[in-house]
């Protein structure tokens, strides 16, 4: 099949190319930097360089293809901090453009990685543009079909907890939290090593593997096409507290701790070091329906089979990146 892959080659896009090039896919990788030329070609692909804002660029390189692999590059570190960013018109132009090239180019089958939380727009704090996002697409005309992978948190994510481990003090110590599409890093630290959020102890923090995402992903490409469909992907089902005693050993921290702030703290703390306050407000949201386990009812619903890849096999990155 002729196929067209957005992500350039991030933590999804990657092992993606690979899967689909070994099953001898023709394929075409979208990236942004000229620099990823060579090694995008060296996966079997041809490199498409150009703007996923620009839609003439997107509409060229989508005509022709018989599936197209859609995704929204996550906000930035810089971006954070922009006090005029719209996380939700972000979000929102990036699917906008993608619509319209899919409309002008006729692509007929997309697939779209969406994320745990798009079932609904209230409750789930900055993960309802993935709601948003769907219900864009969703208007498409009924002859293109649609496939929403929702995954659940990345275990990358996990890296932002890093530094905030590494702080030593009495007592708690302000550090800005970050933000990778739907997962929130540890706020604060402290001698035995702790990790914080708006959530924590027994609360439940569902994981999922890039690798196990391509996978799935992979997996209903070769799979028919009808309607609008989604699925939802994970590799683990575990409470912060597991997450905390499976890192710890790890990095030297058998003691290791998940702990809850109050979502005023958390607030408080990000505007504090300057984050902007749409952002801020969704992210605290976004953990408090963690904690309330609003999040996950959809999920539950619709549980899936989990993934092969477990923590574990995350934890020589995760220990040589603390260890850096």
């Amino acid at each position: 099949m002729n196929i067209v892959l957005t992500g350039s080659l991030g933590h999804i896009s990657r092992p993606l190319t690979q899967m689909l090039a070994k099953a001898g896919h023709t394929l075409t990788v979208i990236s942004s930097q000229p620099s990823r030329q060579r090694e995008i070609e060296s996966l079997g692909a041809l490199p498409a360089i150009g703007s996923i804002n620009d839609v003439d660029f997107l509409t060229r390189t989508f005509t022709g293809a018989e599936i197209v692999y859609l995704m929204e590059p996550p906000i930035s570190p810089a971006q954070m901090f922009d006090p005029a960013l719209d996380p939700y018109q972000y979000v929102n132009d990036i699917v906008k453009g993608y619509k319209e090239a899919v409309q002008r180019s006729g692509v007929k089958k997309i697939v779209h990685l969406s994320s745990i939380g798009a079932h609904t727009d209230t409750g789930v704090g900055l993960l309802k543009f993935h709601y948003h996002a769907e219900h864009m697409l969703k208007q498409l005309p009924a002859d293109v079909s649609i496939k929403f992978m929702r995954p659940v948190g990345f275990y990358y994510n996990l890296l932002l907890n890093i530094d905030v481990i590494k702080m030593l003090s009495k007592g708690f110590v302000g550090g800005l939290m970050a933000l990778q599409h739907y997962g929130i890093s540890g706020l604060i630290g402290g001698q035995r090593g702790v990790v914080a959020s708006n959530y924590g102890g027994d609360t439940m923090n569902l994981l999922v593997s890039p690798y196990d995402i391509a996978t799935v992903i992979a997996e209903e490409m070769g799979k028919p096409f009808a309607g609008r469909s989604f699925r939802y992907i994970a590799s683990e089902e575990l409470t912060c507290n597991e997450v905390a005693a499976i890192l710890g050993p790890a990095i030297g921290k058998p003691y290791l701790k998940w702990v809850a702030i109050s979502d005023k703290m958390l607030t408080n703390t990000m505007l504090k070091q300057g984050a902007n306050e749409k952002l801020t407000k969704g992210v605290v949201e976004m953990g408090a329906a963690g904690r309330t386990g609003v999040l996950y009812e959809d999920y539950y619903k619709h549980r899936p089979v989990l993934g092969p890849t477990k923590l574990k096999s995350f934890l020589p990155e995760f220990a040589a990146a603390y260890n850096k």
